[in-house]
């Protein structure tokens, strides 16, 4: 009887604890559950925010594209402004210096035309005047060059008559002649210079010969060619071998 008893009682008790623990369990459940429900809230909300924030983020991008786009548009217009301002402004001074030309030359004419009528003469008998001009103009440079060349033949002419004559007057040559050594060979006394006919140079004209300012011999000029002159070292003239590239000028002056 006494065993059944304690049977009894260790049911009872089972039971009561098991009760107990059921209780405590099913409180820790619901505020498992409760938590559950607050954090599906949170999270509901801010998955509607997040949502909300993309729904904006993805508008103010495509704000942004926009934006770019006209201000990249508008950045073209404002270079193409610029440039067709610039094209305008170089053309409006290009205009401005045309008329400026035009009107000197207009002024120029004017004062053509004016010298024209105050002549008193017809456009034929200008031009036939003006005709004249040249004419005389042409006839003029050719006694020219004809009276030189007579006047070159001429102190030719003179040199060798007082060469034949004797006469031990020294030939000069042009005060600004100045030429310079083209060959030399020291072995033959042989100079090549570069000035002849053409810059009336004579025969037997006589050249200095300088290196830097220092007299190197004194030259007779033996042939002469247009454009240049063969010589040779006087006797007893030579201080130093001539070179090539050495300066020549003359060596008596006319009087």
């Amino acid at each position: 009887m006494l065993i059944r008893i304690s049977l009894v009682i260790a049911i009872l008790a089972a039971l009561a604890a098991g009760a107990l623990n059921f209780i405590e369990v099913k409180k820790k459940i619901e505020t498992v559950i409760t938590q559950r429900d607050d954090w599906q809230q949170k999270w509901t909300k801010t998955d509607g925010e997040l949502t909300k924030t993309k729904s904006d983020l993805d508008k103010t991008s495509k704000d942004l594209k926009q934006t770019q786009d006209k201000l990249a548009e508008t950045e073209q217009e404002r270079n193409t402004a610029v440039s067709i301002a610039a094209e305008a402004t170089k053309k409006a001074e290009s205009l401005t210096e045309k008329l400026a030309e035009t009107n000197r030359k207009l002024n120029d004419t004017a004062g053509d035309l004016a010298a024209y009528v105050a002549t008193g003469r017809t456009p034929p008998e200008i031009s036939t005047l003006d005709k004249q001009i040249k004419d005389l103009q042409a006839k003029v440079l050719e006694s020219e060059v004809v009276n030189k060349g007579l006047a070159r033949e001429l102190e030719k002419k003179k040199f060798q008559l007082a060469k034949l004559l004797g006469d031990p007057t020294p030939i000069p040559l042009p005060p600004n002649l100045e030429g310079k050594v083209l060959v030399a060979d020291p072995k033959w006394d042989f100079v090549v210079v570069n000035v002849g006919d053409n810059d009336d140079v004579k025969k037997d004209g006589e050249l200095l010969v300088n290196r830097n300012g220092r007299l190197v011999a004194k030259l007779r000029v033996s042939q002469v060619q247009s454009d240049r002159s063969i010589a040779n070292v006087m006797p007893g003239w030579r201080l130093a071998d001539v070179m090539e590239g050495d300066k020549v000028i003359p060596a008596y002056l006319p009087e």
